[in-house]
């Protein structure tokens, strides 16, 4: 898979419980960087927690994950210095409804990095210009369509410059004509070479932009394997299932 040096994210023998439930099972995936990885497969899977717990939303019961060098479970690490690097897209927009979209993006700079406000106002901009919202800015989120708020919670995520984005179903809350424009603003972030760790019920897009689909059942990872290889040729039958009821669906 390449040299140390070359993984972005290094999920090794992770488990985790809730309760006596097991959600995740002796899990290991390393992702090299500016690669982008699918997790798919049936809800409960473990999918969300699994990424959830790679900028420690969740925590691990065993294992390690590593995210650009730095041990993310370690009592030791700076947990807001991580995740500072770590953008985070999940189903629920966390939008600022008090605060305007400009403001709603430049903010987290601004607080966290100490980046001068004309500067992050500028950064804000440029991002909200980039994902068809310049016209937005000046607009309380309540006042946005789903598909405008998700854009909106994407470029303030990469406001902080990160060198990962998680991607936790970032469509499953929206009307199936505005998940188009979501989609389209993860697409364009290829050009950027960010490392993108995405779980999707959106097979299509899946195959059309990730390197790697990762299969998830029962907390565990059962193959990992190119779009090709995976939406042609599964070689587990839990995958052949899953294919076949997505598909006839």
């Amino acid at each position: 898979m390449g040299s140390q040096a070359e993984i972005m994210v290094s999920i090794k023998n992770v488990s985790k419980k809730f309760d006596a439930l097991d959600v995740l099972k002796n899990v290991s995936v390393d992702v090299p960087r500016s690669q982008v990885f699918g997790f798919i497969g049936p809800s409960g899977a473990g999918k969300s927690t699994l990424v959830r717990t790679v900028n420690a939303l969740e925590d691990i019961g065993a294992g390690e994950i590593w995210v650009d060098g730095v041990s993310v479970h370690a009592p030791s690490t700076n947990l807001n210095r991580l995740r500072a690097n770590i953008g985070f897209v999940s189903q629920s927009f966390n939008l600022y409804p008090h605060l305007k979209v400009l403001e709603n993006v430049a903010l987290a700079p601004i607080k966290v990095k100490k980046t001068p406000r004309p500067q992050a106002e500028d950064l804000a901009l440029s991002l909200l210009k980039s994902l068809g919202l310049e016209d937005k800015t000046d607009v309380y989120p309540t006042r946005l369509s789903g598909g405008q708020q998700q854009r909106v919670a994407i470029a303030r995520a990469l406001a902080m410059e990160p060198r990962l984005m998680i991607f936790d179903e970032p469509t499953s809350a929206l009307d199936p004509e505005l998940i188009k424009e979501v989609l389209d603003a993860i697409r364009g972030l290829l050009k950027t070479g960010i490392t993108m760790l995405l779980v999707t019920h959106e097979m299509n897009f899946a195959h059309e932009i990730c390197d790697v689909i990762v299969f998830m059942a029962d907390g565990e990872v059962l193959e990992t394997g190119s779009p090709e290889q995976f939406f042609q040729r599964p070689r587990t039958n839990r995958a052949r299932d899953f294919l076949s009821a997505i598909l006839n669906h």
